[in-house]
């Protein structure tokens, strides 16, 4: 049997263009962020792109900026995401980004060595969005051990 890992998404709307000084303060610190996941306790993967211009994926549409990463473990995202300098950067969060009505987080099990795809995510995500956490896809409140 495979070892399973945990991947993630979460996206948000930015209130205002990505060159709008408003939005500064969200990606000044955007390089340090990614940089403490990549060195975080049970970090896998991280989506990226050539330049780290995560304003260029418009998979969800123009202003949403997705996050993706597969983690070894749900404790290693919940330490990463919870009790580390990124929970500074969370608590800001309403001076850069709309308040999302719908789920816009969504955790699902991947089998160790998948690189999961950001189509593959959308469709967890709309899981999650239409018929509430499950061992499909799944939220940290609500959250299913891998099967």
């Amino acid at each position: 049997m495979s070892h399973c890992q945990l991947a993630q998404l979460n996206i948000v709307k930015m209130k205002y263009a990505i060159d709008d000084p408003r939005m500064s303060g969200f990606f000044d610190r955007m390089d340090d962020i990614n940089s403490l996941a990549d060195a975080a306790p049970g970090f896998v993967w991280r989506l990226q792109i050539d330049d780290d211009d995560v304003a260029a994926i418009t998979f969800f549409g123009d202003g949403y900026l997705p996050n993706m990463s597969v983690w070894e473990n749900l404790a290693s995202l919940q330490g990463f995401v919870y009790r580390s300098a990124h929970a500074e950067v969370m608590a800001l969060r309403k001076q850069w980004f709309e308040r999302m009505i719908e789920f816009y987080s969504v955790l699902w099990w991947i089998t160790e060595g998948h690189t999961p795809a950001l189509g593959e995510a959308s469709e967890r995500l709309d899981c999650l969005r239409q018929q509430g956490p499950s061992t499909r896809a799944f939220t940290f409140k609500q959250a299913f051990a891998p099967q």
